[in-house]
């Protein structure tokens, strides 16, 4: 058995529901695991990425991850850079050596094309996240980092949200070339609800040419998307929009706080786009933005999606989607296939965030990174934590 230092979630109260998110549930301990297969890896984690299913797996939503797997606990942390301590026997794992650093690739198992079906760290059984001083993945998940990279461990250690984005979006645009093959795209807008996916997407849009928009709520986050070429939208200005959920409660003063927020928010998207809304969308946030989503997309537009990080049960009229010949693109983390790919474009082309962008908390600190994130506290598009010294 190989022991070490961890943050642990054990599994919640049988037919317990979700709870509140943060660090509440989670507990620093020595977690012990089986020694390394054939096909095994043992490595120190150096940085994690903090991504939204840490928090779903939080606040035991839509599941209790420990009892998914049939174990009493987990250790969590999929997205992150690793350094090679020993390897098992196969082919496979003797390809790499001591020293060596990888990315993780979160795939323990996919479907016949490469697309996951269980992640690594979250759902699939049996696996040790990065949450870890010490894990071991398997040889086929490791993906070595460039050598003499310009870049810092900590911005690697952010991929996920940019490979999730540049798998999302080569699917958005080619269902919007689809149904126009033959427009300019500087006439079109591509708009997104704030997060760091988002703004990685939209990266690429405006690299193909889109006016590009997107969300912030605080002057930090406005300034930032204007350095980026970005135009920023104050969405402090129609904080209501969210109330759409509640528009059943046929409560006149809440309908009119909508109206007025929604008014505003129809403006903007109009007169960024020239009245004729936005081409695509970009919306991970889900079921209390459709609504207004919907209505600000423009005719042959691409509503697309890689997360649901406010609500997953959505309701849309068919009939009107059909007629605006709307498409609606729903996609999850990226081809497995495809990874050595995206690195070389982020490596090439510097697609990747700014250190000033990143905002990192040591290990010691996970249970404050974990109450900031589940609290909105977070300052940071890409946070990420420290595990091991470089």
């Amino acid at each position: 058995m190989i022991t070490t230092d961890a943050w642990v979630l054990h599994a919640g109260p049988k037919g317990g529901g979700p709870v509140a998110g943060g660090a509440v549930n989670l507990r620093r301990e020595t977690f012990a695991f089986p020694d390394l297969g054939d096909d095994e890896v043992l490595v120190e984690p150096l940085y994690g990425s903090w991504e939204a299913n840490l928090d779903h797996a939080l606040s035991r939503s839509p599941v209790d991850v420990c009892r998914q797997r049939g174990e009493p606990s987990v250790v969590l942390g999929n997205i992150g850079v690793v350094r090679v301590l020993r390897t098992g026997r196969t082919p496979a794992a003797r390809a790499f050596s001591a020293g060596d650093v990888c990315m993780v690739m979160p795939f323990s198992k996919c479907d016949r094309y490469g697309y996951a079906e269980l992640a690594y760290a979250y759902d699939a059984p049996g696996t040790i996240g990065l949450l870890a001083r010490r894990t071991k993945v398997e040889a086929r998940m490791l993906l070595p980092l460039p050598p003499g990279s310009a870049y810092s461990l900590p911005q690697w250690a952010t991929y996920a949200r940019y490979f999730s984005a540049w798998d999302n979006w080569r699917v958005a645009y080619a269902c919007w070339r689809a149904q126009l093959p033959d427009v300019a795209t500087e006439d079109h807008l591509v708009f997104g609800w704030g997060g760091g996916v988002v703004l990685a997407e939209l990266e690429l849009a405006r690299r193909a040419g889109f006016r590009v928009a997107m969300t912030a709520g605080s002057d930090e986050r406005l300034s930032f998307l204007a350095r980026k070429e970005i135009t920023p939208v104050d969405r402090r200005t129609f904080a209501d929009l969210e109330l759409s959920l509640r528009l059943d409660e046929r409560d006149p003063e809440l309908v009119a706080r909508y109206r007025t927020a929604e008014k505003e928010f129809l403006r903007i998207v109009e007169s960024l786009s020239d009245g004729h809304g936005a081409a695509v969308f970009i919306d991970n946030i889900g079921a209390p933005l459709l609504r207004p989503t919907l209505k600000a997309l423009g005719r042959q537009g691409v509503l697309t999606t890689l997360g649901w990080k406010r609500g997953m049960v959505t309701e849309t009229r068919r009939a009107v989607e059909c007629i605006k010949r709307h498409l609606h693109v729903n996609t999850h983390v990226w081809r497995s296939g495809d990874s050595a790919e995206i690195l070389e474009y982020q490596a090439t082309t510097g697609w990747i965030p700014d250190p000033e962008m990143i905002q990192t908390y040591d290990f010691e600190d996970v249970p404050r990174l974990a109450d900031d994130y589940a609290a909105g506290r977070v300052t940071s598009y890409f946070p990420v934590f420290s595990v091991n010294p470089e």
